[in-house]
């Protein structure tokens, strides 16, 4: 929070221990990425401090809601996995997986492990990509 707050001229001066020729007139301040902390109880501790985003769903899976940031293309998929994992029961069938499957081919292969996957996972996601 401290650094959220800092005025222009102490946000020039903490970019001065690194970059000294810094001028003000070359800079300007852009609100961007911002990272969301979420304070969680914990049974050993006070509390965990965690970053990015979290899925949290009630007992019977009937609530389900994103805590922290939003998700972004890069844990959008993942995202909605842990969601349906969490409130669908159905989730694990071998009829869901195989669905699953269809729509996500390499989810649950590591890809690293059989060379060949990741060149046929890159060309499933270019052909994704271009429509």
């Amino acid at each position: 929070m401290d650094q959220v707050r800092l005025s222009f001229e102490d946000r020039m001066d903490a970019l001065r221990e690194y970059f000294p020729e810094a001028k003000n007139h070359d800079w300007e301040i852009k609100v961007a990425g911002q990272r969301v902390q979420v304070i969680k109880k914990d049974d050993e501790q006070v509390g965990i401090l965690g970053f990015g985003t979290e899925v949290v769903h009630c007992a019977d899976g009937s609530l389900a809601a994103l805590l922290g940031a939003s998700p972004g293309a890069s844990t959008a998929v993942s995202i909605m996995l842990d969601v349906l994992e969490k409130c669908f029961p159905e989730y694990h069938s071998k009829e869901w997986q195989d669905i699953l499957t269809q729509m996500i081919p390499y989810r649950a292969k590591d890809l690293m492990a059989v060379p060949e996957n990741v060149s046929k996972a890159r060309a499933i996601s270019q052909v994704l990509f271009e429509n």
